[in-house]
């Protein structure tokens, strides 16, 4: 079964979507996707508990940074139910952990938005420590979003 988006969610289709948004806008993108997750996973089963309580770094997460050239690294791959609604997956959520739908978890193959395979806790810290040790092998600018970078979240997060 899949229910209807929001009138604010329905226009986010991937975190540039999001990053158009005003500041004062982004409560009701909040609530809008908390609800779109529970109606979904409440049919479909899931884990939305750790989804439902990320739902604001989330948003600023996208709102804030670049992504998919800045890269999120999700700790629980059950964190994620937002972070896939808004970076492309909204209209294929309703398939979330079904058999030949979208995987309950951050997959590589899935979207260039999940930065890596997660499953379980833990697995984070060594996976961004590999991507940042590659990147500066690289001499890339960038590498997954990093602790210098939280006061451009404070900047654009606007006292949200």
């Amino acid at each position: 079964m899949q229910f209807p988006p929001g009138p604010l969610l329905e226009t986010i289709k991937l975190p540039s979507d999001v990053r158009r948004l005003n500041s004062g806008q982004l409560p009701q993108l909040c609530e809008e996707l908390r609800q779109f997750i529970i109606d979904h996973v409440s049919v479909n089963g899931g884990h939305f508990g750790a989804s439902l309580g990320v739902t604001e770094l989330t948003v600023a997460l996208h709102y804030a940074f670049n992504t998919p050239e800045d890269q999120l690294v999700w700790d629980v791959g059950h964190q994620a139910y937002g972070h896939k609604i808004l970076t492309g997956r909204r209209d294929v959520f309703h398939t979330n952990r079904l058999l030949g739908g979208i995987s309950g978890f951050p997959k590589r193959s899935e979207s260039p938005y999940d930065a890596f395979g997660v499953g379980h806790s833990s697995t984070s810290i060594s996976a961004a420590l590999g991507m940042a040790v590659a990147s500066h092998y690289k001499k890339r600018k960038r590498s997954p979003a990093h602790c210098g970078d939280w006061g451009r979240i404070h900047d654009r997060w606007d006292g949200f």
